[in-house]
């Protein structure tokens, strides 16, 4: 392939777990149909001769946000918002397509640097998408006869704690979590073990972002775009990925919104069976870090125009003076 890559394998030893299968399976499904430049990308995945299942993808050079944070600490809001942004508008595309990632959380958002762009985010581990409770195998959490649960409990919608059917708004409510935790290093609950916080998700109501940290103040109206994303009753949310980066997009650096949204598609309602869509041969929109990153546009047809009219004037004046001295 003439690049470096990593490859991610399922061990044939494992192939009797049928869990463990149809999550690698479906992993490679969803990401190999996926093209934002914020999703890891995948470019071939199959089955070894003995059994082993294999995903080759993109290498990666970096570290998770759950490492950043953990490091280094609570994210500044210029860091930490262009970094949500760019994780939603992979979303969407995921969303239009009928996908819902399902196991949200900091750990399956690396953060890289890439041609030349820092802090680069990317989407990763599609391996709970599209789950159905049909699917289920044993070691799923199950919390009651009518459904059951999946992901990680620190991080899971109310919806999805109740095991019940989920869309596109469950990934948001995930991300508000992600970004309130980079934005003060704690989850927006006081909880101590993964049920308790599966408690919290369904009756509790978040922690106010700037009553979280002692000392710790955000710009004002932020606390409400995520808030909104926190809401218990999925229709109280952002109805799409692309409506909570809008909402978002105040609070990020000078001039980077306009960037950011300069190839941004439409937001489409969220629906709890949407079909996938037919893939279009356009190429994918650029990232919002490379448009970002590369404030500098092409030039627009009506400044051509005007470089070729003052060109064409010049030109004929010049002609005039020529032909005066020649004279």
């Amino acid at each position: 392939m003439g690049r470096e890559v990593a490859i991610k394998i399922l061990h044939q030893r494992l192939k009797g777990r049928q869990d463990l299968v149809s999550r690698f399976r479906r992993e490679a499904r969803a990401m190999s149909q996926l093209s934002h430049p914020n999703t890891v990308r995948v470019f071939r995945y199959g089955e070894l001769d003995d059994g082993s299942l294999y995903i080759v993808m993109e290498m990666l050079e970096g570290k998770n946000l759950n490492q950043t944070v953990r490091r280094g600490g609570p994210l500044p809001v210029e860091k930490a918002i262009p970094i949500l942004i760019a994780c939603c508008q992979a979303l969407q595309e995921a969303h239009d397509m009928g996908i819902v990632h399902r196991d949200l959380k900091p750990e399956n958002i690396f953060i890289c640097n890439q041609a030349g762009l820092v802090d680069y985010p990317k989407v990763l581990d599609f391996g709970l998408a599209k789950v159905t409770e049909a699917q289920m195998r044993p070691g799923s959490l199950i919390l009651t006869q009518e459904g059951m649960v999946f992901g990680t409990p620190e991080f899971m919608s109310p919806e999805q704690a109740r095991g019940q059917t989920l869309d596109a708004r469950s990934d948001i409510y995930s991300l508000a979590c992600i970004l309130y935790e980079a934005l003060t290093g704690k989850l927006p609950f006081d909880a101590t073990t993964p049920m308790e916080y599966v408690g919290k998700h369904v009756t509790a109501e978040p922690i106010p972002l700037n009553e979280r940290v002692p000392g710790l103040k955000f710009p004002e109206g932020l606390w409400k775009a995520i808030a909104k994303a926190l809401a218990k009753q999925k229709d109280a949310r952002y109805q799409s990925a692309t409506d909570f980066a809008r909402a978002l997009a105040p609070f990020a650096p000078p001039g980077y919104a306009a960037a950011a949204f300069a190839n941004a598609p439409p937001a489409h309602p969220a629906t709890s069976s949407a079909p996938p869509t037919k893939r279009s041969d356009a190429p994918p929109a650029q990232s919002a870090f490379a448009n970002a990153q590369a404030m500098r546009q092409a030039p627009t047809i009506t400044t051509l125009l005007g470089v070729a009219l003052a060109c064409m004037i010049l030109g004929g004046v010049a002609a005039m003076l020529i032909m005066r001295l020649l004279d």
